[in-house]
C-alpha cells in the first residue's frame, strides 16, 4: 500500500460505481482472483478519457476485458479499442465480456504475446493503456512511443509495486529482482525521453502519465 489504507478506503467510499454489468464483471473477476484495475485507477481513468476523448485506443494487457469495457463505457466520444492478451484461459472470457456489455464490435482483441502483436501494428493512437506484465513494459517501450501520436497520452498501470521501487536491489524478494530492476529502467526512461513530459503519481500501486510532445 503505497498511501494509508484508511484514506484509500474513504476515498473510494465516494467513488458513484460503474455500469451493472461493469459491476458484475468485477464482482467475477474479484471471486476468480483475476486481478482488474483498483477503485481509485477507475476513478482516474474516467476522469482522464472525459477529458481527453481520445478515439483511437490501444490496451496491453486484457486480462477479463473489464477495463477495456470501461474505457469504452466512459469514454464521451465513440471509441474504437484494440487490446491485446497472452493468457489463453481469459481470453474467451474477454470475448464473453465484450458480447455482454454489447462492445464485441467497438473492442478488438488481439491474441498473442504483446512484444510480437505489437509490431503488426501500424496506424498511431490517441490513448495506449499499459496493464500488462510488468517486467516487460520495457519491452514494449519502442513499439509503444511509435504507435502513440503526437499529443498522445500513455498510461501506464502498476509501477511502484506497492512502495518496493524505492527498495534496495538485494531487500527485494530475489523471485522480485528482474521486475524491479526493469520497472527502474523503464521509468527512467519515461522521465528522461525526450519526446515526453511524464508524471508518477500514486495512484492504486502507482502510474504513470505521459504525453507525447507535438
Amino acid at each position: 500500500m503505497i498511501v494509508d489504507e484508511r484514506l484509500v478506503t474513504y476515498i473510494n467510499s465516494l467513488d458513484r460505481g460503474n455500469t451493472d454489468v461493469l459491476e458484475q464483471i468485477e464482482r467475477e473477476a474479484i471471486d476468480s482472483y483475476v486481478p482488474i484495475i483498483r477503485k481509485e485507477m477507475q476513478s482516474f481513468l474516467k476522469m482522464i478519457l472525459m477529458a481527453e476523448r481520445p478515439a483511437r485506443i490501444l490496451e496491453v494487457g486484457t486480462a477479463v476485458g473489464f477495463s477495456a469495457i470501461l474505457m469504452a463505457t466512459y469514454d464521451p466520444v465513440h471509441c474504437e479499442i484494440t487490446t491485446i492478451e497472452n493468457y489463453e484461459k481469459r481470453i474467451p472470457i474477454a470475448r464473453e465480456n465484450f458480447r455482454r456489455a454489447g462492445m464485441e464490435q467497438q473492442i478488438t482483441l488481439l491474441e498473442g504475446d504483446a512484444a510480437q502483436v505489437l509490431k503488426t501494428l501500424g496506424e498511431p493512437y490517441d490513448f495506449i493503456f499499459m496493464d500488462a506484465a510488468k517486467g516487460q513494459y520495457i519491452n514494449f517501450l519502442p513499439d509503444i512511443l511509435r504507435l502513440l501520436k503526437p499529443g498522445g497520452m500513455l498510461i501506464s498501470d502498476n509501477v511502484l509495486q506497492d512502495g518496493d521501487i524505492i527498495e534496495s536491489h538485494f531487500i527485494v524478494t530475489r523471485r522480485n529482482r528482474t521486475i524491479h530492476k526493469r520497472m527502474r529502467e523503464y521509468l527512467y526512461e519515461l522521465t528522461h525521453h525526450e519526446e515526453l513530459v511524464t508524471s508518477i503519481l500514486p495512484v492504486g500501486d502507482g502510474i504513470t502519465v505521459s504525453v507525447r510532445e507535438g
